[in-house]
C-alpha cells in the first residue's frame, strides 16, 4: 500500500516546516490540498509543486512553464530541485541501514551531483566520463560505484585515480585487467555482478536479470562462481560482495524477493566452497515511475518492509551474517522532477490522425522509439475551453518513426506558437539525447522558491562545427 509524501515534506525550501521523512515516504506524493478543485493540480505524474494559473497555463516550482519556454526557448528541459531532494530522501528515510547509490545514467549535471551529494546518497556512474564530472563536483571517490559491461582501460584508470568506492566486475577479462592496474600495496575494493536468472522490467530491452543478455555472469552456468574464485585469487581485489540488475521500470517488489533467495543461496555456496562471507549486498535499481495517470509506481516503503526482511529470513535460515544492503535508484529520483517543454510548429490532419509537430523529437527523447514508451502532453501556455480529441505529437526529424506522444488528448483548438508540457521527462531525455540532424541538445533549467536558473546551457551549432577539422 503507497502512503503519501506530506507537501511539506516534498517543499523543502518553502519556508515550511520539514517533517522527518519516514519509511511510509511513497512513490507518489498525494495533491497537496485536497480541497483545492481538480483545475489547481495537473495530476500525479507532474512534479508535486505543479500548478494551474489563473491564465490556464501551467507553473512548475512556482514558475509559469511558458515564461520559461520564453526565457530558454524550446525544446527544453525543465527539473523541479525540491522533488528531486525530496525524492532522494524518501530512499534514505526507508533505508537509513543501506547504502542508496544515485543512479546517475539518468540524469547527471553538476547540480545533480551536488544535490544527491547533499542528500546523502551515493553514486553510481558508468564511464569515466561521468567519473571525472562526479570528480569535478567535488562528489567523494569513495561514495562512487562503478559499472559497465565493458569498461575501458580508461574508465578502470579514472576509477583508481580517483579512488572509487566499489568497481563492479561484470566479466572476467575484467578480473586481471583491473588487478594489474592497482597500484603494488594497494587493494581495489569489488562486487561481482550476476544474473540471477529472474525476468523482470517493462521492455524486453532493458530485462537485465535474464540469461541471454550482455551483462552480468550466470549463476545457473557456474560463470559467476568461477568469478569469485578467479577474485578471490587477486591479492590487490578485495571482494565484498554480489551485485545484481534486473531490469528497468520495475514495478512490485516481488522480482527483488526473488532475487534476495537466489543471491543468498549462491553465498552460502560460496561460503561452503571458499570459507568466506561477505559483507555487501547490492540489488541495483529499475524502480519504476508513471509516464501517465493511472500508471503504477514503484512504493520504496514496500520495498524496505519486505526485502530488507526477507534478506535477514534467508541468511537465518543459511546461517550467514546479514550483509549490509545496496540500492541504486535512477528514474525514480530524476524522472518525476523533469518537465520537457516544445513550441508546436504545425498542425496537419492525414489519413484521418491529427499530427501536431513539434520543434524537439527524437533527438531530445528517444525512447517511445526505442522503447515505445507512451507520454502524458498537456498545453502549458493557454487555458482552451475547445473539447479535446486525440492527436499524435510528432518531432521535426526525418524519421517516421519519430513520434512522442501518439493518440494523447490536445484542445481541438492547438496551434502553432503555443507551449506543451510533456511530464515525468527528468530521466533518460539529456542524457540519451543526441545531436541527430544536426539539432542542438536542449538546455536544463532548475527551478525552486519561484526561481529559475541555467544548469546546462543550449548546444549550439558553434559547438556541433567545433569538432569538425579543415580539410
Amino acid at each position: 500500500m503507497s502512503l503519501p509524501l506530506s507537501p511539506a515534506a516534498l517543499s523543502p525550501r518553502s519556508g515550511e516546516p520539514v517533517p522527518a521523512a519516514g519509511p511510509s515516504a511513497s512513490a507518489r506524493p498525494a495533491r497537496p490540498d485536497s480541497a483545492r478543485p481538480d483545475s489547481a493540480w495537473p495530476g500525479p505524474v507532474w512534479p508535486a509543486s505543479a500548478r494551474v494559473l489563473p491564465s490556464g497555463g501551467l507553473a512548475v516550482g512556482g514558475v509559469p512553464l511558458a515564461e520559461l519556454a520564453d526565457r530558454f526557448g524550446t525544446p527544453s528541459y525543465v527539473v523541479d530541485e525540491d522533488e528531486i531532494r525530496a525524492r532522494a530522501r524518501a530512499w534514505r528515510a526507508a533505508l537509513p541501514d543501506a547504502d542508496v547509490a544515485y543512479a546517475g545514467k539518468a540524469f547527471l549535471t553538476r547540480a545533480m551531483i551536488r544535490w544527491v551529494e547533499e542528500e546523502g546518497l551515493h553514486l553510481d556512474v558508468c564511464s569515466a566520463g561521468e567519473l571525472e564530472l562526479a570528480a569535478h563536483a567535488g562528489f567523494p571517490g569513495e561514495r562512487v560505484i562503478l559499472h559497465g559491461n565493458a569498461k575501458s582501460p580508461d574508465d578502470l584508470r579514472t576509477a583508481l585515480r580517483l579512488g572509487v568506492g566499489r568497481v563492479v566486475l561484470d566479466n572476467t577479462g575484467e578480473i586481471a585487467r583491473l588487478a594489474a592496474l592497482v597500484p603494488p600495496g594497494a587493494r581495489q575494493k569489488v562486487l561481482v555482478r550476476v544474473v540471477p536468472g529472474i525476468e523482470a522490467g517493462a521492455h524486453a530491452a532493458v530485462r537485465t536479470g535474464v540469461e541471454g543478455q550482455k551483462f552480468g555472469l550466470s549463476l545457473d552456468g557456474g560463470e559467476a562462481a568461477d568469478a569469485v574464485a578467479r577474485i578471490l585469487g587477486q591479492p590487490r581485489l578485495e571482494l565484498v560482495g554480489l551485485h545484481c540488475h534486473l531490469g528497468s521500470q520495475i514495478t512490485s517488489v516481488g522480482p527483488y524477493l526473488a532475487a534476495v533467495r537466489k543471491l543468498v543461496l549462491f553465498l552460502s555456496d560460496l561460503r561452503d566452497v571458499h570459507g568466506v562471507t561477505f559483507p555487501e549486498l547490492d540489488l541495483g535499481g529499475g524502480f519504476g515511475i508513471a509516464y501517465r495517470d493511472g500508471e503504477p509506481a514503484f512504493d520504496p516503503a514496500e520495498y524496505a518492509t519486505r526485502v530488507p526482511a526477507e534478506l535477514a529470513l534467508r541468511c537465518a535460515h543459511a546461517d550467514l551474517p546479514v550483509p549490509r544492503l545496496a540500492v541504486e535508484p535512477g528514474r525514480w529520483i530524476a524522472g518525476p522532477a523533469g518537465v520537457a517543454l516544445y513550441r508546436v510548429l504545425a498542425v496537419k490532419v492525414s489519413g484521418g490522425r491529427t499530427f501536431v509537430a513539434v520543434d524537439g523529437g527524437m533527438s531530445d527523447n528517444p525512447r517511445p522509439a526505442l522503447y515505445g514508451v507512451r507520454y502524458t502532453v498537456r498545453l502549458a501556455g493557454r487555458a482552451s475551453a475547445a473539447p479535446a480529441r486525440p492527436m499524435t505529437v510528432v518531432g521535426r526529424h526525418c524519421e517516421a518513426g519519430d513520434v512522442l506522444a501518439e493518440d494523447v488528448p490536445l484542445p481541438s483548438d492547438v496551434r502553432p506558437g503555443d507551449v506543451l508540457a510533456v511530464p515525468a521527462s527528468g530521466a533518460y531525455h539529456l542524457s540519451m539525447a543526441s545531436s541527430y540532424n544536426l539539432v542542438g541538445r536542449p538546455p536544463v533549467a532548475a527551478v525552486t522558491d519561484g526561481r529559475a536558473r541555467l544548469l546546462v546551457r543550449r548546444e549550439t551549432p558553434a559547438d556541433l562545427w567545433s569538432r569538425e577539422l579543415p580539410d
